[in-house]
């Protein structure tokens, strides 16, 4: 998988590990690589029943890794496509941040669960970027548009305890526990028979697979344009200045 995502069966489990600790799990070309592939392999694998896909204590993941300069399409569009059509079941276990990426990747997750700590933040338009992978489409169907309105254009904090009331996380557990408690509940569904487990979840998403399809190439297009966009590049220049952005002029 590369030496950022690890990956280890236990049992009918797959464990997925982004471990990139010195970028704070930041996701560069390999890593949406890796996972695709990590997601992939589990899926074709008949022994592996559920998927936990994880970070460190600190982080799940900080996002988009900006320091690389070009981030290709060919590894984010496959890492989208294993998370948007991965059949079996995929449960995000969250301690620290989920920022960006890290956050929009656990709306395709069937199950969500954070520690205390963890915190959500959505930066896109602090960035002038926009979301991606369907999640303009995703998040307001579980929070509504007023909400998902006001995470995705204040781009503040949630707390684990807010994301939970939201509905966007299922339970919050202690810190040190988190990891330990989710493969708990990974090995309980593994138990179930595994034919109703994945046409249940077909069941609960096939009817959603078009239209987030239809979003998530929308958003591509507008993601492409924006990275482009002079607000962009005011942001970037605002960086290697030490400054804050000055959108004055910008209509």
């Amino acid at each position: 998988m590369g030496e950022h995502i690890i990956t280890e069966k236990i049992e009918k489990i797959l464990r997925i590990e982004i471990h990139r600790p010195e970028r704070r799990n930041a996701i560069s070309s390999d890593e949406y690589a890796g996972i695709a592939k990590a997601i992939n392999e589990g899926e074709q694998d008949p022994s592996i029943r559920v998927m936990v896909i994880h970070g460190q204590k600190d982080y799940f993941s900080a996002g988009n890794d900006f320091k690389e300069i070009t981030i290709k399409i060919e590894p984010v569009r496959d890492y989208a496509d294993a998370l948007i059509k991965c059949k079996k079941p995929l449960i995000g276990a969250v301690n620290g941040y989920a920022i960006g990426i890290g956050m929009t990747m656990l709306l395709h997750c069937d199950l969500v669960y954070a520690g205390e700590s963890a915190i959500f933040r959505a930066p896109f338009v602090d960035l002038a970027l926009c979301p991606d992978i369907g999640s303009t489409y995703i998040l307001p169907r579980l929070v509504g548009h007023q909400k998902a309105s006001e995470i995705f254009l204040l781009c503040e904090d949630l707390s684990s305890e807010e994301a939970y009331r939201l509905g966007l996380i299922n339970k919050v557990f202690p810190d040190d526990e988190l990891l330990e408690r989710v493969l708990e509940i990974a090995k309980k569904l593994s138990e179930k028979p595994p034919g109703s487990v994945r046409l249940t979840k077909d069941l609960l998403k096939k009817n959603l697979a078009e239209i987030v399809e239809a979003v998530r190439t929308d958003e591509v297009i507008n993601m492409a344009k924006r990275m482009r966009s002079r607000e962009s590049r005011e942001i970037i220049k605002a960086k290697m200045e030490k400054r804050k952005p000055d959108f004055s002029k910008f209509k």
